[in-house]
């Protein structure tokens, strides 16, 4: 191709390029939330409960271990699976089941899980259990809730506590 011809078709192409650059940025429109919806978020940090209790070990038994590992109690490392529902109005919205981690599954658990839903006044129902020795949820919580269009509320969970906290 003859020199003078390759700078405009270069200068055509990168033209072309811009244009399609420009397009795709201003459109088509997105949106990410409907108007009318508002997003609820579960996030939060949490180690469940032991497995089993400790449990104090015996005269016999201590002797029995070598010296440097004479503990007087002996306390499993594993920890429960940390199941959360959240109910908005009474309908289950969110289900999480986090397993902890961990080479002895013995850490706590990392849960966040976002839903979007329709502003407006709604009933919110979190509950959570920490312990597989229970039936049922270990902690709770309802509140009612006003949201907004395009919202972000956080429902968090302090473990110092043991409340759930909605922010």
């Amino acid at each position: 191709m003859p020199d003078f011809l390759r700078y405009p078709l270069q200068v055509l192409n990168y033209s072309l390029f811009m244009l399609l650059v420009w397009y795709f940025s201003a459109a088509p429109p997105y949106a990410q939330l409907q108007p009318d919806q508002a997003v609820i978020t579960v996030a939060f940090a949490h180690a469940g409960e032991r497995i089993e209790e400790c449990r104090k070990l015996s005269q016999k038994e201590l002797a029995s271990l070598p010296p440097n590992m004479r503990a007087p109690m002996d306390c499993p490392r594993e920890r429960s699976p940390v199941t959360v529902h959240l109910l908005l109005d009474g309908k289950l919205l969110l289900e999480e089941v986090a397993r902890a981690p961990g080479l002895y599954s013995d850490l706590g658990v990392d849960i966040y899980r976002t839903a979007k839903v329709p502003a407006g006044k709604h009933t919110l129902s979190v509950e959570m259990n920490d312990n597989v020795r229970v039936e049922g949820p270990t902690f709770s919580h309802e509140e009612e809730i006003d949201l907004k269009p395009t919202q972000l509320l956080v429902v968090d969970f302090n473990s110092d506590t043991g409340k759930f906290v909605i922010k």
